[in-house]
């Protein structure tokens, strides 16, 4: 936990851009190393008294946008141990990274609230594995054969659950990234390897059939989920008890400092871990865009992001269109997840257009404030709606002016000039003229 000012670690803006580069490899979570992605602008209003650094929310919002890294004991089912973590948190809303059987063990992340808006990315992020394999019987060739066992079952295997299972038993393909042996007891017949695995992979399957391989049989005898996607197990992981106590501890002696170390918020399942994992699998962590502040609340509302509120973006954003990145604020926290629809290149050359489309908004609305419909049309149909020329949702009535209702598609400066000049009466009243319904009836209209 970063105990400091939390005015530290917020972008400021700058007059020039080639200003001596801040040391940010120290700054938490997603802002950290900020000043190595590239630059788009460096001035810009800052709005200082909306959001919150993302280690020094309050801590009802620090509750809202939390997620836990739990221990889940043996024999209690995920789910139960979901419901048993709302009841003390008292919590609206939870989810969690993905399901474990009732006798596994290990790290299982818990979203609360707000965060539960994550918990789909989190449910199809890789997970690693430790396993306690009984073989049914010896096996010729020792460790040698049962390492080349493990190295056979990599890449695409085929799968069907099995019948302890609660899903659908069909044929399907999953990925096994990389499995190590890291213990054989000859004399017990027991293995302990671990297994770096696509979402949605049954050890116990792989067991089975590892089992056939070495031809000796053998099944699963335990397991222990070790990481989910970016977090581990060295990763603040916290027991029940723990959050009994910090829940304990805030309600009865209002003190939040055990709380906040037990709840992290939602930005660590976005940030680049640090695990020998997310090492092995490309540094882990999602490619950042910082935005400006006033175009914060647009996106929280479903905007999609120009390009001129991009403030840095990170070297390969855009590379991939299909790949998920996350949109932050000066401060740090994280707004949306969306799909970039420029790359770096274009990103920094284009002074229009679209940057990133949404995929999945995380921040509430009306943190930030307002900074749209405060332009010279917008502020003219919100007179008129207030006079009754309009109605309240800005559409048009008998009221409205005809000068309002006329669209020009003749390139002419005025009414009498355009088409209801040209010899045809004007009319009484005119409907709305949006030009792509006109044309879609006149079109219907000639066939």
């Amino acid at each position: 936990m970063i105990e400091s000012n939390p005015a530290q670690y917020i972008i400021q803006s700058e007059e020039k851009s080639d200003s001596k580069p801040t040391d940010t490899s120290h700054w938490p979570l997603l802002l950290k190393d900020y000043s190595k992605m590239n630059i788009k602008k460096t001035q810009f209003n800052p709005i200082l008294d909306a959001g919150y650094s993302p280690l020094h929310r309050p801590i009802q919002e620090h509750i809202n946008y939390g997620t836990i890294n739990i221990d889940k004991p043996s024999n209690p089912s995920s789910h139960e141990v979901v419901s048993w973590i709302k009841r003390i948190v008292g919590a609206e809303k939870t989810g969690h990274s993905g399901t474990l059987d009732p006798k596994v063990t290990g790290n299982l992340i818990v979203c609360l609230n707000r965060a539960t808006r994550l918990v789909k990315s989190q449910q199809n992020q890789p997970k690693e594995y430790i396993t306690v394999m009984k073989l049914h019987g010896p096996v010729e060739g020792g460790r040698k054969a049962i390492n080349e066992a493990l190295q056979t079952l990599t890449g695409a295997v085929f799968q069907r659950p099995p019948i302890q299972s609660a899903v659908k038993r069909q044929l399907r393909i999953r990925s096994i990234y990389q499995n190590t042996l890291l213990e054989y007891d000859e004399k017990r017949g027991l293995v302990v390897f671990s297994i770096q695995c696509e979402a949605g992979t049954y050890v116990r399957t792989l067991c089975v059939h590892l089992g056939l391989i070495l031809g000796v049989g053998a099944h699963m005898e335990e397991l222990r989920r070790v990481a989910t996607g970016n977090i581990t197990e060295e990763d603040n992981l916290v027991t029940l008890h723990d959050l009994l106590d910090a829940c304990w501890l805030m309600k009865n002696k209002k003190q939040e400092w055990y709380i906040r170390q037990v709840i992290d918020p939602c930005e660590v399942l976005l940030a680049a871990g640090s695990s020998r994992m997310n090492r092995q699998m490309g540094g882990g962590g999602y490619k950042r865009i910082v935005v400006k502040d006033t175009a914060v609340n647009a996106l929280c509302y479903g905007a999609k992001l120009m390009v001129q509120g991009v403030l840095r973006y990170d070297n390969a954003v855009g590379d991939d269109r299909k790949e998920v990145i996350v949109l932050i604020t000066t401060k740090g926290e994280a707004i949306a997840l969306a799909f970039a629809s420029m790359s770096a290149s274009q990103i920094e050359t284009a002074e229009f257009g679209i940057a990133a489309v949404l995929k999945r908004v995380i921040m509430d609305r009306n943190v930030y404030p307002r900074r749209w419909g405060l332009g010279p049309t917008a502020l003219l149909i919100r007179k008129m709606i207030e006079s009754g020329e309009l109605d309240k949702y800005g559409r048009v009535t008998d009221k409205t002016p005809f000068n309002f209702k006329y669209v020009d598609f003749g390139g002419v400066s005025s009414n009498e000039q355009g088409q209801w000049a040209k010899g045809s009466a004007q009319p009484s009243t005119v409907e709305s003229t949006n030009p792509s319904k006109r044309t879609r009836e006149e079109d219907n209209y000639s066939e």
